[in-house]
């Protein structure tokens, strides 16, 4: 039992005690409450993870529920979107709600506020609201609107509610303490004017309630035990209890606010605003481009929902913010891809090499492993002939004893294949090497148990037959920011670190095996990284995103002086 506790984050730790003190297991329900504003994020799969993990951990119920109170922002493509993000990491939702379904009984709510004299509606700008306001260290004035009559109120409420006035003319406040500590608790907005057509209830309503008088009640509305927000809404805790202790029924389970710290992740930007900044500005593609945290972008990439669930739990829950870096989101794809990625044979900066002993116009199928952490995984057959493509990097004419790849009078393994040995080059008038000839040793294949396959030689290259190759747009993502904080500068704009080395296009040639891969498939390039097929592609053109290199590199770069 020790042991288990001592596993617990904070906030499971409070629905322990909680149920210590009273609250029935059955008591329990969580819920997840995204405004529909745009794509989720990385920073939201924690949220996503943290509410449901909670439901598998207690056998809860959680609902997925839309905060939709802002028409001038909100889509239902964002709501689809969601939803297809939290099914995609793996999650099963118990009720689908929107706050807009409660639009009814808020309405209803804030009447009974108003005739209990706590709630009135102000005539004031919004300047003038905001200058009365006052300051952390000063307290602020009451609007001169403040000590309306009930009917009064009533009167222009039920006009803000049919339409009787433009935006901005009118809002209903809460009537709370003007000299509050909190400034929260200074009237706050409860509704506002807006003559916009919602996604869901199009024109039926002209006023909107506000995040904060919604929020609360729906948990009460829908018996939500713990609503979990991330700590910027710790000063709400205070008006969320408000609200509350105006309409809890003793009768019914009053829902508990909490919070915990945002994650953030370094080289990126997790803001709503920035994120559509990059979107309109056309840095990127749109919110699933691969270069972006979001949950939609990280799917296109190639990421695993298995690598962002076990990035969750590695940064776990905890009460203060920090920057978590971005090389363990890639540690945890790598290290899922590792185990169930295909691995295939594929040149990106291809070097044309000819086996001049290789009988010409011969070809033979080689035995080639699909996955060596995966036994079940089978193997393949791969196409060998005379002209073959290596990476340009793998040769050197002339090189020190630490090169263990190709270079003259040197010998290397082909992988699954045999040993070949430098014999000579071919260069361009610039005195680029554009060919290279060699011989293979007949007996050397890979497998076939001769002394001569037993021999140990230091380097093994991948290779494709250049006759059987397939020819792929490979699209190289790299970090979108070269800065680990761009929006952490007072005197920058985020805008000005955006790697311009974030994306390169290039053709790369692939073993044919590959003709027949579908949208989505990862598969692991040998010595060269993580690649999956990219929804662009075609029957006749494939597109792979590399999703993560095999090893860290920018952590190398970071170490240079």
């Amino acid at each position: 039992m020790g042991e288990e506790e001592k596993s617990l984050n904070f906030i499971e730790h409070i629905v322990e005690d909680d149920l210590k003190d009273g609250y029935a297991k059955d008591d329990l329900r969580f819920r997840f409450p995204p405004e529909p504003n745009g794509y989720l994020h990385i920073g939201h799969a924690s949220s996503i993870c943290l509410n449901f993990g909670l439901g598998l951990r207690y056998d809860a119920p959680v609902n997925l529920r839309f905060d939709d109170t802002n028409p001038a922002k909100e889509e239902s493509e964002y709501v689809e979107a969601i939803k297809k993000d939290v099914k995609w990491l793996g999650y099963s939702w118990d009720t689908e709600c929107y706050a807009s379904d409660y639009f009814g009984q808020l309405y209803e709510w804030a009447v009974a506020l108003i005739k209990k004299g706590k709630a009135y509606v102000d005539s004031q700008t919004s300047e003038e609201i905001a200058k009365q306001k006052g300051t952390p260290t000063e307290p602020g004035t009451e609007s001169p609107f403040r000590n309306r009559s009930v009917e009064e109120n009533l009167q222009l409420f039920e006009g803000m509610k049919n339409g009787n006035f433009k935006e901005g003319e009118h809002v209903v406040r809460a009537k709370i303490d003007m000299a509050s500590s909190n400034m929260l608790m200074r009237d706050p907005i409860m509704y506002r004017i807006l003559h916009k057509a919602h996604h869901r209830t199009n024109t039926d309503w002209c006023i909107y309630p506000m995040y904060d008088w919604t929020h609360g009640e729906s948990d009460y509305i829908e018996q939500v035990s713990h609503s979990l927000c991330t700590l910027e809404f710790l000063p709400h805790r205070e008006l969320y209890d408000w609200f509350l202790d105006q309409l809890v029924d003793s009768k019914m389970l009053r829902p508990k606010q909490r919070e915990f710290a945002r994650r953030n992740l370094s080289h990126t930007v997790v803001s709503k605003r920035k994120l559509l900044q990059l979107v309109e500005s056309g840095v990127v593609s749109g919110w699933d481009d691969p270069r972006m945290p979001t949950i939609s972008g990280l799917r296109r990439r190639g990421y695993t929902p298995e690598s962002i669930r076990n990035f969750a739990d590695t940064i776990g829950i905890a009460k203060r913010e920090n920057v978590v870096d971005v090389s363990l989101l890639e540690f945890h794809v790598r290290e899922h891809l590792n185990k169930i990625a295909p691995r295939v044979m594929a040149v990106l900066n291809p070097l044309k090499v000819v086996i001049t002993n290789y009988v010409e116009g011969s070809e033979e199928q080689l035995d080639a492993e699909n996955n060596p952490e995966d036994a079940a995984a089978g193997s393949r057959q791969v196409p060998f002939s005379r002209e073959i493509y290596i990476e340009k990097e793998d040769f050197r004419e002339e090189a020190n004893r630490k090169f263990f790849r190709l270079k003259l009078g040197g010998e290397v393994r082909l992988k699954n294949g045999y040993i070949i040995k430098a014999e000579s080059c071919t260069k361009d008038e610039d005195g680029n090497v554009v060919e290279v000839q060699c011989t293979f040793d007949p007996k050397s294949k890979s497998g076939s148990g001769t002394e001569e396959s037993l021999r140990k030689v230091k380097g093994t290259l991948h290779w494709v037959s250049i006759p059987h190759a397939i020819e792929a747009e490979i699209r190289l993502y790299d970090r979108l920011f070269s800065d680990p904080t761009p929006d952490a500068h007072k005197d920058r704009d985020f805008m000005d670190f955006v790697n311009a080395d974030s994306l390169k296009r290039i053709t790369g040639y692939l073993e044919p095996s590959l003709k027949s891969a579908q949208i989505g498939e990862r598969y692991q390039f040998q010595r060269l990284g993580y690649f999956n097929v990219d929804e662009d592609s075609t029957h006749e053109k494939l597109v792979f995103n590399r999703t993560v290199t095999l090893r860290d590199t920018w952590a190398k770069l970071e170490q240079k002086p």
